[in-house]
């Protein structure tokens, strides 16, 4: 059987970067594989530095599959009570499948970074909910929300980041995006 390997190099990331003063750093890139937004589907692959960059707070709302392609990926839930539980660490050829969490969590890859496709379904198009570190729900994002996002700077051939505050209100308000 022939080896194949995912080539990061063959895609286009967009680096997500958070505000200063929150209490985790936020940093990671993503980039689209491929969506079918009738279908309800889009896939994709996220990318941690091995920096202690964080994905925003968030708690799925769609169907999920996690499959781990390089280095790790390291979960903690947060309850609402204000505590974490021990993190939960999917190492490179792990596969997860949620159906929407009840937890919100935290999300990073691990010491030396991580690589990992999710595959996301929904009947509705809404993919996570972001929140603030209070637990509160600052916004939804959907799939139409993430796709029209990418393909505005899809053609760039420059380096394209968004940079989210974390403060109530839609994405295009709390969000930038810059080129260099």
């Amino acid at each position: 059987m022939a080896q194949s390997s995912f080539n990061p190099d063959r895609h286009k990331w967009r680096e997500v970067l958070g505000e200063p003063g929150l209490s985790y750093k936020v940093r990671h890139d993503y980039t689209i594989l491929g969506y079918d937004l009738a279908a309800g589907t889009l896939d994709m692959v996220v990318r941690w530095r091995g920096d202690g960059g964080h994905c925003p707070i968030h708690r799925h709302t769609s169907t999920t599959t996690v499959l781990v392609l390089e280095g790790e990926q390291h979960l903690w839930d947060l309850h609402p009570d204000g505590t974490r539980d021990e993190p939960r660490v999917r190492r490179a050829g792990d596969y997860a499948l949620t159906v929407g969490e009840a937890l919100p969590h935290l999300e990073r890859g691990g010491p030396e970074g991580g690589l990992a496709f999710f595959g996301n379904h929904s009947s509705d198009g809404l993919l996570y909910e972001l929140l603030d570190e209070d637990l509160k729900v600052i916004t939804t994002v959907t799939m139409e929300l993430l796709v029209a996002d990418w393909e505005e700077n899809a053609a760039a051939s420059r380096k394209t980041t968004r940079t989210c505050r974390a403060s109530r209100g839609p994405a295009s308000a709390r969000c930038r995006t810059t080129t260099s």
